[in-house]
């Protein structure tokens, strides 16, 4: 097989490449249907006495007098820095690189550091974070999803890394740091050589929990009991338990996964349909981790891919305790995980499979939450289910059991996708963070984009035509869809659905690839990403998407955070960031008074040196954005 070049691809585009799907569906329909703007958005569904879109804008009640955004709309920007509102300033809290203790050295723009370094400094590309406090301290645990492979390797290779001791530095880049922070004079810093600063690295020990944990399916050479596993890697967003831990959750595990040079030609018969469904291949994503560790060679580890694509729950409060892989919660290309507390106490887990095509999950499990009560087994002891969207804006979730799949219990939580595809789920456009309104029985979901929606079927050949939250074929833009359990009941078997926005360009459209009337000339956005809520309800939009300025893309700008009224259906601009990057991962400082933000890899086809300016190398960073009156900010 010829060597893939991957400068400039994404994951998603690597995937298609090693793993093409058919170009054409084989379906019996394949959507055609113009759908217009105002067509489309008469006949969605309506919540709580507004109608969906924001199409018209007459809530009632307290809630329609009050302007609820505690700043004015910036415009887009393609400049390289960070842009905030005008009564807002923002400061570098870490960057990748920063040492986390005080035998690491300070990062060397001219070598970017070596492994043993790398593992003492802060990891790179910034994802999903949180805050915890604890013992009067506070924490903050930040997911290093990936690197830049020409950025952190002064020899890469058409963005292959092939020094060793490189391959190894951007290993230790990967993983979960886990830092202490504190305010000092108004400024947020990090506490070096905290006893609770702690990297959580590719190599770290992992236990696997859980229906799939000793399953022949999980047992390799070094892990004969299919329990134990090293390491966490590609992480993306994260999650927060009711008993304060932190999920963090693995995404495209995939791409560092290859064979042996000398069995290429065998690809077909080495690599099995299972693993091909979650795009594993005889190639990496130039990453090259198999030269330095042979379980990355899946022609003689076939297994070690299956203990990859879980949630991973960590006690940010102990650095001694060992991390626990939940395979309760399916194996996929998980996004992040949004717990909510049940009326019964029961804990519900939202997920989302972030590829084309792939599905919208909810584990539930049996037990109850109660505060001093022991929760170990609430994660481990539950049911997963799959969703299905009906085009009336009603929806269903659809168990994931033996009876239901013909599959057993384990391998439903080790090939998830195959399960979900069984029992007929609707294919979504690449489902991404998942957030639950905490002023009404809500759940978000973005949809970030979907070029493949009505051209071809998903990975495991599932039906990709226009549907009801998916309602444009090669869809480059995304949505937000939304869902109330039937009830207020997050455990009740069906839902109501209708979608908040459809990002879009007004100004060169004039149909649904427009937008919904929410999306304007001045806030318009594409590929939806991030999404938290704040404490007052509003939620906090944060893209990952195109940033050429150009074409369907004109006016977009660089990628950029927004805040959204689910009351109004009004959603503003709040940030732009630099060149080239990517905004995710949101949290807040105890008091509210401080807004955590990543900016994701800056300069990651070469145009950017942010943070450092000059000629210095990009960094991955976490920002502290404050009022400068001093005020909340969340």
């Amino acid at each position: 097989m010829a060597r893939i070049d991957t400068t400039d691809l994404s994951f998603d585009e690597f995937d298609e490449i090693v793993n093409p799907r058919p170009e054409e569906n084989d379906f019996d329909r394949v959507v055609e249907a113009a759908i217009s703007r105002r067509g489309f958005l008469g006949g969605v569904l309506a919540f709580g006495g507004f109608t969906a879109l924001g199409s018209t804008l007459v809530p009632t009640g307290v809630q329609a007098a009050t302007n609820r955004f505690a700043f004015d709309q910036i415009p887009m920007s393609v400049a390289d820095e960070v842009i905030v509102p005008a009564g807002y300033k923002y400061d570098i809290l870490m960057r990748w690189g920063d040492p986390m203790w005080s035998d690491a050295p300070e990062f060397d723009d001219a070598t970017r550091g070596t492994a043993a370094s790398q593992e003492r400094s802060f990891g790179d590309n910034t994802d999903g974070m949180d805050v915890f406090s604890h013992d009067g301290k506070t924490l903050l645990v930040v997911n290093n999803e990936y690197t830049n492979r020409d950025i952190i390797s002064v020899s890469a290779v058409d963005r292959r890394i092939v020094d060793e001791g490189d391959i190894a530095k951007g290993m230790m880049a990967h993983g979960i740091s886990v830092v202490e922070i504190e305010n000092v004079d108004g400024a947020w810093k990090m506490v070096k050589d905290s006893p609770y600063n702690r990297r959580i690295t590719p190599q770290s020990e992992m236990e696997l929990t859980g229906p799939a944990a000793g399953h022949d399916l999980m047992k390799t050479a070094a892990d004969p009991t299919g329990k134990k596993s090293l390491g966490t890697w590609n992480n993306c967003g994260n999650g927060v338990t009711p008993w304060g831990t932190y999920l963090a959750c693995e995404e495209n595990f995939n791409g560092y996964f290859s064979s042996s040079e000398e069995v290429q030609d065998q690809k077909e018969v080495s690599i099995s349909p299972e693993l091909r469904r979650y795009g594993i291949n005889d190639e990496d994503w130039g990453y090259n981790w198999a030269v330095i560790d042979e379980r990355f060679d899946v022609n003689k580890h076939p297994n070690e891919p299956n203990r990859a694509g879980y949630v991973v729950e960590i006690d940010p409060t102990d650095p001694t305790s060992t991390p626990k892989k939940r395979t309760a919660l399916g194996r996929f290309k998980h996004e992040n995980a949004e717990s909510v507390v049940n009326n019964d106490g029961r804990v519900v887990v939202y997920m989302g499979d972030d590829e084309r095509g792939e599905f919208v999950y909810r584990y539930v499990s049996n037990g109850v939450y109660a505060p001093g009560a022991p929760t170990d087994e609430l994660l481990n002891d539950g049911i997963l289910y799959v969703a299905t969207f009906a085009d009336d804006g009603t929806g269903k979730w659809v168990a994931l059991t033996p009876e239901t799949t013909g599959m057993d219990q384990a391998e439903i939580h080790i090939h998830t996708r195959q399960a979900a595809s069984a029992v007929g789920a609707t294919t979504m456009d690449r489902p991404e963070w998942i957030s639950a309104n905490p002023t009404a029985p809500e759940i978000y979901c973005c949809l970030t984009n979907n070029k493949n929606r009505g051209v071809k079927p998903n990975a495991g050949g599932d039906d990709t035509s226009v549907n009801g939250p998916n309602p444009r074929a090669e869809n480059n833009y995304g949505q937000i869809v939304r869902w109330r359990p039937d009830g207020g009941d997050h455990t009740a078997p069906g839902f109501a659905w209708d979608l908040y926005v459809l990002a879009g360009n007004p100004t060169v459209h004039s149909d649904a690839y427009a937008g919904s009337p929410n999306v304007n000339a001045d806030n318009m956005f594409n590929s939806p990403d991030g999404l938290a809520f704040d404490s007052h309800g509003l939620v906090w939009i944060q893209t990952d998407g195109n940033y050429k300025n150009e074409g369907d893309f004109a006016g977009h700008g660089n990628n950029q955070m927004l805040a959204g009224d689910p009351v109004t259906g009004e959603i503003r601009r709040f940030m732009v960031g630099p060149n080239e990057c990517e905004i995710t991962g949101l949290t807040w400082s105890p008091d509210r008074r401080t807004m955590f933000v990543g900016i994701q890899h800056p300069g990651e086809r070469g145009n950017s040196h942010w943070p450092g300016g000059g000629t210095s190398v990009p960094r991955s960073a976490i920002i502290a954005v404050t009022r400068e009156d001093g005020g909340r900010v969340g």
